[in-house]
């Protein structure tokens, strides 16, 4: 089932006084969003998107591609908790892994930079302290 992502509330153009009118599309429709967390294997979900395309979602994320800055390069390493998350501090209790998001893994902190909820897989950038 889908969300409706219109907006009927908009104030229509022109002049006109009578309240906008618009029937609702199927290309205007939505998906709940799927919030990864972290698990002991990564498991991922195919979705067919609009055009024939796919899209591939995290549900349960276990590894994670930290990139180290000053050696200049990216390494697969075991993801352990999610330790804040700035956009909401309830996602960082439940354990969901969203952009933005810092992570505890077996190279250190790092920042989730993909979006794995879109994209399909976690890249972090490693927290390093100066």
């Amino acid at each position: 089932m889908g969300i409706y992502h219109g907006n009927d509330l908009r104030k229509i153009s022109g002049g006109l006084k009578s309240r906008h009118v618009k029937v609702k599309r199927k290309y205007l429709t939505g998906r709940y969003p799927l919030n990864p967390t972290v698990g002991n294997r990564t498991e991922v979900k195919v979705i067919r998107a609009r055009g024939g395309n796919y899209k591939v979602r995290v549900k349960v994320a276990a590894e994670a591609n930290v990139y180290i800055p000053s050696q200049k390069k990216t390494i697969r390493v075991k993801i352990l908790k999610v330790l804040d998350n700035p956009s909401n501090r309830n996602l960082a209790r439940r354990g969901v892994i969203t952009r933005g998001a810092v992570i505890q893994t077996e190279a250190g902190k790092a920042v989730v930079t993909s979006r794995p909820g879109q994209d399909g897989v976690v890249n972090a950038v490693l927290v390093e302290s100066s």
